[in-house]
């Protein structure tokens, strides 16, 4: 129990650390595009990847420890404080709630269900993704109005914008989670055995 709990912290801390690694390295490609913070970027796989290995908690831990490094190494885009919380603590611990489905990921991993592991990735990707977007979303709609286009609404602004990097992630996102999934499935099931308890 012990040896299981050293393991989820160390892969905790690798993980978010690889996360926020990888969030830098799109941020600075993509920073032109949205100056206000957002990016295309893959690091949201080794948050899902988290999620799906141990569960709710290993994502969210995951997730809120990446979305500190960035509000604490001054790589991140805050003009107050609440818009902080909600954009990097609030926002990429939501990618965690895809370990709901962490459960049923292994289980059909371990019966060679290929198609129904894979929709279950699919379906927390989406999920996480999608909660990820409403945090971005009502950051962007209270306290970042004055970024609108004249004559745009601040809500479809903060949608358009938002939208246009959060889609392509999840999309990316999802493919690669898969593509680590079947080349390393032996990882997902080994040792960890998530129990509904830990989701």
């Amino acid at each position: 129990m012990k040896q299981k709990r050293t393991l989820f912290l160390v892969e905790v801390a690798v993980f978010s650390a690889l996360a926020y690694l990888l969030d830098l390295f799109s941020g600075f490609l993509f920073s032109r595009i949205w100056p206000q913070g957002g990016s295309v970027s893959i690091a949201m796989v080794p948050v899902f990847l988290m999620a799906f290995r141990w569960g709710v908690k290993g994502g969210m831990l995951t997730g809120f420890l990446f979305g500190l490094l960035q509000f604490i190494l001054g790589m991140s885009q805050i003009y107050h404080p609440i818009q902080g919380i909600l954009d990097y603590l609030v926002a990429f611990a939501l990618l965690g709630t895809a370990g709901l489905f962490a459960v049923q990921i292994k289980e059909n991993m371990k019966k060679d269900s290929r198609k129904t592991w894979i929709a279950y990735v699919i379906a927390g990707t989406f999920i996480g993704s999608v909660l990820r977007f409403i945090a971005h979303f009502i950051s962007g709609w209270v306290f970042f109005g004055s970024y609108a286009p004249p004559g745009q609404p601040v809500a479809l602004y903060s949608f358009l914008y938002n939208g246009t990097y959060m889609l392509p992630s999840m999309i990316l996102s999802a493919i690669i989670v898969i593509l680590v999934i079947s080349y390393a499935p032996s990882r997902m099931v080994q040792s960890t055995n998530v129990s509904k308890k830990t989701v």
